[in-house]
């Protein structure tokens, strides 16, 4: 059974006010805690280490998988292993995430590791929230890694969300794309405080007619760190994108690393790249409306990270 904290932590990580409809398997302080499967979708606990298996069958459409994380729990540090298999022709949501709660004083870490093993023609949207709270001076950390490759004409679709109460995070993102294959990645990140964050993705478009678009939307404040780091190799005839804008306030610190590399005279790789303050006149217009200047500047960050 789940606690209220942990309850209200896959509120904030996976939009669950109860148990979801279809396959789901939800993690809690480092155990099963409930898991369900479907007729085209089985989850299997692997025998080797830590993780679960997920096998999606050719052809599953309009079906869905959740496989949240919480702790709740001070002292916890876990690595997991996911594996996903899907199959072609699928048309499927994958809900994760990782909620912290820690009001000890030890730290609290959970590092993720997927795999996505994407089927010809298939179609998956991915979203990833991390979130953590706790008044203890133990930090939230977690580090997720996750490796996508994907055959002929699929389709992934990529939201990536940190907005509250993480201290530490490192994410590494990595993906091999086959012909016509397409992967859109939206990041959503606001750090504050002493928090620091690191994002690294990297795209390998190895097929001819393959294609990305890595965004990144972030808000920096007090004296919080962020790093955000995105290669996209072009070996054939591709099209590739990135961008990167960020909002830096007080004395955070915000380092942006673009990073483009044509082997292919057809490789179109474009990078784009903004770091600035909040704009005075954007201030000034929303305080003549009656908004006091925090008000405003929230008014601000929350259009930017929607």
């Amino acid at each position: 059974m789940l606690d209220n904290i942990q309850k209200q932590l896959l509120k904030e990580v996976a939009d669950l006010y109860k148990m979801p409809k279809g396959a789901y398997n939800i993690r809690a302080n480092g155990e099963k805690a409930a898991r369900n499967t479907t007729e085209n979708i089985d989850i299997v606990t692997k025998d080797d280490k830590p993780g679960i298996d997920i096998i999606i069958k050719d052809g599953t459409k309009n079906e869905s998988v959740h496989i949240p994380v919480v702790l709740s729990e001070s002292g916890i540090k876990e690595t997991v292993y996911n594996d996903f298999y899907i199959g072609e022709d699928c048309d499927v949501v994958i809900v994760a995430g990782c909620g912290i709660s820690n009001c000890g004083t030890h730290d609290s870490e959970h590092d993720g590791v997927h795999r996505f093993f994407v089927g010809k023609n298939s179609k998956i949207r991915y979203v990833e929230k991390h979130y953590g709270e706790g008044d203890g001076s133990g930090k939230r950390i977690l580090n997720p890694v996750t490796e996508v490759y994907q055959k002929e004409n699929s389709f992934v679709d990529m939201e990536m969300v940190q907005i509250k109460g993480v201290d530490s995070t490192h994410r590494v993102t990595k993906a091999e794309l086959a012909e016509g294959a397409t992967m859109i990645v939206h990041e959503r990140l606001m750090t504050h405080g002493e928090q620091k964050a690191t994002s690294v993705y990297e795209v390998e478009l190895n097929g001819e007619g393959s294609s990305t678009d890595v965004i990144s939307r972030s808000v920096a404040k007090d004296n919080s760190e962020q790093i955000f780091e995105a290669a996209i190799i072009g070996n054939t005839v591709c099209n590739g994108h990135a961008e990167c804008d960020a909002i830096i306030m007080d004395n955070a610190h915000v380092v942006a690393v673009p990073k483009l590399d044509a082997r292919n005279v057809d490789a179109a790789l474009i990078h784009e790249a903004a770091i600035g303050k909040i704009a005075g006149e954007q201030l000034i217009k929303l305080m003549s409306l009656g908004l006091t200047e925090k008000e405003a500047e929230e008014q601000i960050i929350g259009g930017f990270l929607r």
